[in-house]
């Protein structure tokens, strides 16, 4: 994979003087016709120690207008950042649309090293990289362009650079005892990162392997192919939607589903839920100060049909809990900020530290709900976005997050008697809108998406609690049950 860019490829200094300029023009054009389109560009640095990775950075950074241009340079993940899944800090990181977003360190730089230092096994770092491209393949079908560029040396010229520079007291610091332990892992580091990129070279986002024997062909050639790539994709006419996959065959064919079968009889008298309830804050409480409480992270989740309970089921659950230790995020239609970004973005920013409970009043299972039914987004987004959810949220269980994911489900009768007590309830009015009228109109096309996602998205790891809440004191009491259970098996 890297026989090509040890050739000694070198261009000479007359070359570079009558290129850069023009190629700096019309960079400098791209980058402004960017600046207008709808789709962002994420630039990844990678290589060898000592194969001039931050110098090229730098002289992007000089080429082109730097207000337009996001650069990133990754270290050692934060405290803040351990706490949440890997992912985290480079999904906080993501250019929007119409920027460049450039990094030197990368999602592919610690499962690199995790393998060569023998931290990990192989088959960790085939799945680390499986998970990266499904990262890369969402980015690219919400529009990105993704370039990875990998800046290589052979072995006797690494050792020969990192001479160079620490013999020069003006680079000398340059080099690391750090360099010189990787340089002696030289083998290592080669069969591992051959392993990374021939997993995740595709037909959409290539590895670009380049020489970095000489400076000035190193970096005209990364900036000759950022242009030809950004030109092409900025001058072609706008991509059609992508078809979508045909549906699977209806096998509901007796009109029975999942939430048909639900028994919306179950009721609870006021007595006993008076006493379980204060039993079961009480529980929740102590679980939350619980010494193993700040290993980990706690995010709750509610869907449900329009005035099912979603509102006094989260009160109920707070009402026992340190108001320093959640949040609650209400998610509504997306912010021009939100609309910006690919579609998780939104929900990966709030992603809570551990020791902290983060609750989501309707979540990122929009798409598949209200995205698909009312057509703000493409059948192949709706589609794609189980794959994409599951993902996500294997990633905050693996990274020790408890997900409690709750659907709470009212029959359309009980849903219209509660529609008509928030209309004439003054204090209530707030609740209910146009919206929810018209919502009500299309209640089997919202049946129909709330049976697909709760069949595909409801895993081992992550499963759906469906809550009977037409009586919304045993709905309520069935979720503080179902949350005290789980944090003390998790605790």
């Amino acid at each position: 994979m890297f026989e090509s860019a040890e050739l000694g490829h070198r261009i000479g200094k007359e070359v570079w003087d009558r290129e850069v300029p023009i190629l700096r023009e019309a960079l400098l054009d791209a980058q402004y016709d960017l600046s207008g389109a709808k789709f962002p560009v994420i630039i990844l640095v990678a290589g060898v120690d000592g194969a001039g990775k931050s110098e090229t950075v730098n002289t992007l950074n000089e080429w082109m207008d730097p207000r337009h241009i996001q650069t990133h340079g990754l270290a050692e993940a934060s405290d803040e950042e351990r706490e949440r899944p890997h992912m985290y800090r480079y999904w906080r990181l993501l250019p929007p649309k119409g920027k460049i977003g450039i990094f030197d360190g990368s999602w592919y730089t610690w499962p690199i090293l995790e393998r060569a230092y023998g931290r990990t096994k192989t088959s960790d770092l085939d799945q680390d990289m499986a998970r990266v491209a499904r990262f890369e393949q969402m980015l690219i079908q919400e529009g990105a362009l993704v370039l990875k560029f990998w800046m290589h040396l052979g072995k006797d010229v690494q050792k020969k650079r990192l001479k160079g520079l620490e013999k020069d007291p003006r680079t000398r610091w340059r080099v690391t005892p750090e360099d010189w332990k990787h340089f002696e892992m030289y083998d290592t580091f080669r069969r591992v990162s051959e392993r990374a990129l021939r997993a995740t070279s595709t037909g959409d986002a290539p590895w670009i392997v380049v020489e970095a024997t000489d400076p000035h062909y190193q970096r005209l050639t990364v900036g000759k192919i950022l242009l030809e790539r950004l030109r092409a994709r900025l001058d072609q006419p706008v991509p059609a939607v992508p078809a979508a996959p045909p549906p699977p065959p209806a096998i509901a064919l007796d009109g029975v589903n999942i939430l048909r079968a639900l028994d919306l009889t179950k009721r609870m008298d006021q007595k006993d839920y008076e006493d379980e309830l204060l039993t079961l804050q009480g529980k929740l409480n102590l679980l939350t100060r619980h010494r193993n409480f700040r290993k980990h992270s706690v995010v709750l989740l509610f869907e449900g049909v329009d005035a099912a309970g979603k509102g006094g089921s989260i009160r109920r659950i707070t009402q026992a809990l340190d108001a320093r230790r959640y949040h609650i995020h209400p998610i509504a239609a997306p912010t021009e900020e939100e609309r910006a970004q690919p579609y998780l973005w939104r929900f990966w920013r709030h992603l809570p530290r551990c020791g902290k409970v983060a609750i989501f009043d309707r979540s990122w299972y929009g798409r598949v709900l209200v995205e698909r039914v009312e057509g703000f987004c493409s059948e192949a987004d709706w589609r794609r976005a189980y794959s994409e959810i599951n993902d996500f949220e294997d990633q905050l269980v693996r990274s020790r997050s408890i997900l409690l994911k709750f659907w709470l489900s009212i029959s359309q009768e009980e849903q219209l008697r509660r529609f008509e007590e928030r209309q004439t309830t003054p204090f209530k009015r707030f609740k209910i809108t146009e919206e929810d009228w018209r919502n009500r109109e299309k209640w089997p096309a919202y049946e129909a998406a709330i049976c697909d996602m709760l069949d595909r998205t409801s895993t081992g790891i992550a499963p759906w609690t469906l809550v009977e809440s037409e009586d919304k004191h045993y709905g309520r009491i069935k979720i503080l049950r179902t949350i005290v259970k789980k944090l003390e098996e998790e605790l």
